[in-house]
């Protein structure tokens, strides 16, 4: 009886009681992701599911053109409080905020991020009978790098810039969504490569029959040819499994990568100051579970919170638990200590 009472006390403590006698709700926020077959909307759903209610809020998870529409959004939109964002986006509204464009600065400099995350692949799509078979034989085809404002769509023309010297010709380049320029690229060959930016397994290719593989094949990345030199100061090789998508390959083989940031604004408001606290104290409490049931790039996110580049900055609310929380893992349990369940 007595623990009984004690947790309808704790429970009633916990609750915020309107004049009514209803119990409020928490906060209602909302993050911005990219397409809902791609990665980062995935991403978004697992911190709804697994990391949002422990730390006080519901999240709505957005489906939206990409990194580029994101950081804007991020800005502007009410509700918006978290983003996921590829770092040569990111990147680029720095580089125009240095440069002196005064949109740019105000758009990006009150922002910050919560967490490093995974490197995102690039999927560069071509038709099973293609004569491209690397990234660098692109330079006279006919490309779809995605949605304007996706980071897809960045990735696609500053990788092109970086590889050959020069911007892609406009009659080369098309803006169309992935679903739409596949259907193009097998269907009246007006597109020759579709660009998917998302980390693997990509819900969009995985979930491909095994007949595609008489429609289309992946492109690999070289990282020793001359033409890869500029974009390995930017981004990175990554290897694409071939047990990711079974029902397309055979082998592994390298593809090109860029890493993915959870992101958010420089808010001062105490609720939302004390939200994001516990957000991070969710992050730590449910991170074995997002790695165990989350989307499988969960396994690949830590929470060391590296270095930054200069000119990003780390929001000090979250900032503060996940190092707490890192400082905590670093701890090893002894056998005897597991054995006793002394270890949490």
């Amino acid at each position: 009886m007595k623990s009984l009472l004690m947790r309808a006390t704790a429970l009633l403590a916990a609750a915020v009681m309107a004049p009514c006698g209803l119990v409020m709700a928490g906060p209602e926020y909302k993050i911005v992701t990219a397409s809902e077959k791609g990665t980062y909307y995935a991403i978004g759903r697992d911190l709804a599911k697994f990391v949002a209610p422990d730390a006080g809020f519901s999240l709505e998870v957005l489906p939206t053109s990409g990194s580029a529409a994101n950081v804007k959004l991020m800005r502007y939109e009410p509700g918006v409080k978290m983003a996921v964002v590829q770092a040569d986006v990111y990147q680029a509204f720095l580089d125009k905020a240095a440069g002196g464009n005064p949109e740019a600065a105000a758009i990006i400099k009150p922002l910050r991020v919560i967490l490093p995350l995974y490197n995102t692949e690039i999927h560069y799509i071509v038709r099973a009978d293609s004569e491209l078979n690397y990234l660098h034989d692109i330079k006279d085809a006919k490309i779809n790098g995605g949605l304007v404002g996706s980071g897809a769509a960045l990735i696609t023309h500053t990788l092109y810039r970086m590889m050959f010297g020069g911007p892609m010709a406009d009659d080369k380049a098309s803006f169309l969504s992935n679903e739409e320029a596949l259907v193009k690229l097998i269907g009246d060959k007006s597109v020759d490569v579709v660009v998917v930016a998302a980390g693997q397994p990509a819900p969009l290719i995985a979930n491909m029959k095994p007949e595609a593989q008489k429609f289309i094949k992946l492109l690999k990345f070289d990282p020793t040819h001359p033409s890869a030199q500029a974009a390995l100061n930017v981004y990175a090789p990554a290897k694409v499994l071939a047990s990711n998508y079974p029902n397309l390959l055979s082998e592994d083989f390298t593809t090109i990568s860029v890493g993915a940031f959870l992101v958010t604004y420089d808010y001062n408001l105490k609720d939302t100051v004390d939200s994001f606290g516990r957000l991070g104290k969710s992050l730590c409490q449910n991170f074995s579970r997002l790695q165990a049931e989350g989307h499988p790039k969960w396994r690949e996110v830590d929470l060391s919170m590296p270095k930054l580049a200069p000119g990003w900055t780390y929001y000090p609310p979250t900032t503060r638990e996940l190092r707490n929380c890192v400082v905590k893992k670093v701890k090893k349990c002894s056998a005897e200590e597991r054995i006793l369940g002394l270890c949490g």
